[in-house]
């Protein structure tokens, strides 16, 4: 199930102007994200708080994973601490499907 604050990767793919937060671990990431993604992994999402804050700059943060739920929890977690963020519905598995772009290595 998911929540209102979501947005589907096609809509995100042609989101002007938003940062996208991959919150995967570092090994996931490499394999394979959206270009021009940064990473957090979900267990330091809340230490680098102020750190995304910055780097988004006022603009929507889209959190993706890899099928929805990790992002889904860090999207929550984001919200409650006043940020703007949607969570990617299905993650990088619903990305590659669509056949959208994705990047290997950091």
């Amino acid at each position: 199930m998911f929540s209102r604050n979501t947005i589907d990767v096609n809509a995100a793919h042609v989101l002007d102007n938003a940062m996208i937060l991959d919150v995967r671990t570092k090994v996931e990431f490499r394999s394979g994200h959206v270009p021009g993604a940064t990473h957090v992994s979900l267990d330091s999402v809340a230490q680098r708080k102020g750190w995304i804050a910055r780097k988004a700059e006022n603009r929507t943060i889209l959190v993706i994973c890899r099928s929805g739920n990790r992002s889904a929890r860090a999207t929550r977690h984001l919200r409650a601490m006043g940020l703007d963020a949607l969570n990617v519905r299905g993650g990088m598995l619903a990305w590659q499907r669509r056949g959208l772009p994705v990047r290997a290595g950091t």
